[in-house]
């Protein structure tokens, strides 16, 4: 395991592909008191962590090669690697979502392909746009062109139903997210989600 240096983030080492790496860049696992592994993405749980990186070939590895084992010196219970790379994707997805909810009942969101290119070239700018990945290429790549022409961030992740799901509507093309704190947290969730899935 890397330690921390001078005025360094901690590190620490992936099990999967034994790369260093800043801590909070990688997956957390920690030991349930029932010996189970258990994700914990936002590094909130308490107790000893072992490390993944962002993918799920790292993920996957690390179960076959039974490093969680060896990193926590105890007999643990992992679910099987497809199963625990499903989980953690699952896990990822839902914080994307999640905080779009939480958005759109704050008021932030502005849901539709039409209604997001007229926010896009209004005035007030939205703080960032996500199109979905599964929309036509010729609707998406005309928002994500009027997104890069304004100077406007964008991500392409979920679905059109997944959309209209959060919004309570039918299913939407894109997103537009005011400016604010939950730009950070999205890009942030939206990159992570992903790279685990080897996007990026």
């Amino acid at each position: 395991m890397a330690h921390k240096g001078n005025g360094e983030a901690p590190q620490r080492s992936c099990l999967g592909c034994r790369a260093s790496k800043d801590k909070d860049s990688l997956l957390r696992f920690v030991l349930t008191p029932e010996m189970e592994i258990l994700p914990d993405l936002e590094h909130r749980l308490p107790g000893r962590g072992s490390y993944t990186c962002i993918d799920k070939r790292c993920l996957a590895a690390a179960v076959n090669q039974r490093q969680f084992k060896r990193s926590f010196k105890h007999d643990v219970t992992v679910m099987p690697a497809d199963t625990l790379v499903e989980y953690v994707r699952g896990q990822l997805h839902s914080r994307i979502t999640g905080l779009i909810g939480l958005a759109n009942k704050a008021g932030l969101i502005t849901g539709g392909g039409s209604m997001v290119l007229d926010v896009v070239r209004g005035k007030t700018k939205p703080g960032l746009v996500i199109v979905a990945a599964d929309v036509s290429p010729a609707i998406g790549d005309k928002i994500i062109h009027a997104a890069d022409s304004h100077r406007v961030p964008h991500r392409v992740v979920i679905t059109k139903n997944d959309f209209g799901a959060i919004l309570g509507k039918a299913p939407r093309s894109a997103i537009a997210v005011a400016s604010g704190g939950f730009v950070s947290q999205l890009c942030k969730a939206i990159d992570r989600y992903k790279n685990f899935l080897g996007e990026v």
